[in-house]
């Protein structure tokens, strides 16, 4: 018996050596691809700037192809498989590319989009509380705010600035920028309000500001029901603050309503309601 265990465990090892073979494989095979079909991209866009018959099509041309760059530089940063010096001559490229499209077309929405694309790219991939993240994070908002001058309904740009204002921690211009979404697209209006309120719920909550951080919960919490995701859970916080407060009424309704609606509350948090105040007649524990 333990010769035939022994056996079976050498074949398991032996599958999963060869699992993990064909999954590398499978990775280096996806980015190979992948860059492949980025470099006929770059390649497309450098024919459309020679065969382009005005400014307007030259500049949609070298926004693309900076775009290009800017995806290139990205991808292989995010994955090791360039130095860091490449990077760099990548992302200056794209930079360079994305200068003149602005230049020949200053008052097209897009190249703005697109350049504040490229430093967003840049920065996420940066220490975000160090010193060059910051100043690409403000030059994709300065991009970002270009787009919105010439475009109102621009939703990247939008949805974009009021990313990076999260990032930032500057909640409020986030809010006021994906509120400017909902009109255009409701679905991620809703994501990224419900997201946005319930961090900032969160940091009223640490700051101890609780009617701040009621109201913000109760926002995301309604955006949520709307048909917007939350990583961040608004519900188990909020029926602590009024558990707290002792408006258990308030409480049970907040565990009501996340499980009808089927998002996740802390069972400890029911447990602790359980204990001072009975739960309401048609709340399932």
């Amino acid at each position: 018996m333990p010769h035939k265990v022994k056996v079976v465990s050498d074949k398991l090892k032996s599958l999963c050596a060869l699992v993990l073979l064909v999954c590398g494989a499978c990775a280096s095979t996806s980015r190979a691809w992948y860059l492949s079909s980025n470099a006929k991209d770059i390649e497309k866009a450098t024919k459309a700037i020679e065969s382009a018959r005005d400014d307007g099509e030259r500049a949609r041309a070298y926004d693309e192809r900076g775009r290009g760059y800017s995806e290139r530089a990205r991808y292989s940063k995010a994955f090791h498989l360039i130095p860091a010096e490449e990077y760099e001559r990548l992302f200056g490229l794209a930079i360079k590319d994305q200068d003149q499209a602005i230049s020949l077309a200053p008052g097209n929405a897009e190249v703005y989009r697109g350049r504040g694309l490229t430093y967003y790219n840049r920065a996420a991939l940066e220490d975000l509380q160090g010193p060059e993240a910051k100043a690409h994070f403000a030059s994709a908002v300065s991009d970002f705010t270009m787009a919105i001058e010439r475009d109102s309904r621009n939703v990247q740009a939008l949805d974009m600035r009021g990313v990076v204002h999260t990032v930032l921690g500057d909640l409020d211009s986030a809010i006021a920028d994906f509120t400017l979404v909902m009109p255009i697209d409701a679905h991620l209006g809703k994501l990224r309000l419900a997201e946005a309120y319930c961090e900032r719920g969160g940091n009223s909550q640490k700051a101890s500001n609780y009617d701040a951080a009621i109201a913000d919960y109760e926002k995301s919490i309604e955006f949520s029901s709307l048909g917007g995701g939350c990583e961040c859970q608004p519900d188990s916080p909020l029926a602590w603050i009024y558990a707290e407060q002792k408006r258990y009424d308030k409480s049970w309704e907040v565990v009501r309503r996340a499980k009808w609606s089927g998002r996740w509350i802390a069972p400890e948090l029911i447990d602790q309601l359980k204990k001072v105040s009975p739960a309401p007649t048609g709340t399932s524990s």
